[in-house]
């Protein structure tokens, strides 16, 4: 297949080694990577926000970005921009009365798949070892975000997958479905929420004895990562892209 990489704003900008590992693990597989130059923010945090007029030109240059002929599917690592894309990209061009918009923001979201989904779904991979080569060494535990879980319904995709890595032991987090409190702005509007479910959150990874927290969005484990940090805590976090595209050959370091 011809696979277009979203990358995402925050990979791009803070995780580019996530974007790397996404392409490592399509072009393994035997698919074509390209990389449309124009796309940009897809508009979630103004959306998420509640500036419709102004997410309005962000949200057209996705879709003009992504409304091509030039791929067959479009994957990003982050379940929060995929829903974007799907769920958020279709109801803003409906409110602000642009119906062509909708349509072709409707066409592209169909063809957008979160990285586990586009892995499981279409490319059919269910075991991370054998069909992927991935090599991680040591113990995790997994935060599914809420966007993933509650919006895109990936249930168990991401798991199932890190379960399948050869090496690999895969704690079980408590709590698990509860959000870290990152939310986009809402970390900063609401620091003071925001940092007591941080608090849980670091409380719930630490117990497990995991040397790492996975998950599927960076500014989730960007969030969690930063708190575990800053209380100089052990766990590190890792995007999933990451523990797939680590082989025994080039295994990923914490």
């Amino acid at each position: 297949m011809r696979i277009a990489l979203f990358a995402t704003c925050i990979v791009d900008a803070m995780y580019p080694e996530t974007a790397k590992s996404t392409v490592k693990i399509l072009e393994r597989l035997g698919h074509e990577v390209v990389f449309p130059k124009a796309q940009a923010c897809c508009g979630q945090m103004h959306i998420n926000s509640g500036y419709m007029p102004e997410a309005l030109p962000v949200v057209e240059n996705h879709i003009n970005a992504f409304d091509t002929d030039d791929y067959d599917v479009a994957v990003a690592p982050s379940g929060s921009c995929v829903a974007s894309v799907k769920h958020q990209h279709p109801i803003l061009a409906e409110r602000l009365g642009k119906p062509e918009l909708k349509e072709r923001a409707i066409a592209v979201g169909k063809r957008t798949y979160e990285l586990s989904q586009l892995l499981v779904d279409v490319l059919g991979i269910t075991n991370a070892a054998e069909q992927l080569g991935s090599y991680f060494p040591d113990t995790i535990t997994y935060h599914p975000s809420c966007h993933g879980m509650r919006s895109l319904k990936l249930g168990d995709r991401q798991l199932d997958l890190l379960k399948t890595v050869g090496g690999i032991t895969v704690e079980e987090l408590p709590e698990a479905d509860q959000c870290c409190g990152f939310g986009g702005t809402f970390s900063i509007k609401n620091a003071d929420v925001s940092s007591a479910m941080l608090e849980d959150k670091m409380k719930n990874i630490c117990s497990t004895g995991a040397s790492a927290c996975a998950g599927g969005d960076a500014s989730c484990l960007m969030h969690i990562g930063g708190g575990l940090s800053r209380t100089g805590a052990k766990p590190k976090t890792l995007h999933l892209a990451d523990i797939l595209a680590s082989t025994m050959e080039e295994t990923v370091t914490l």
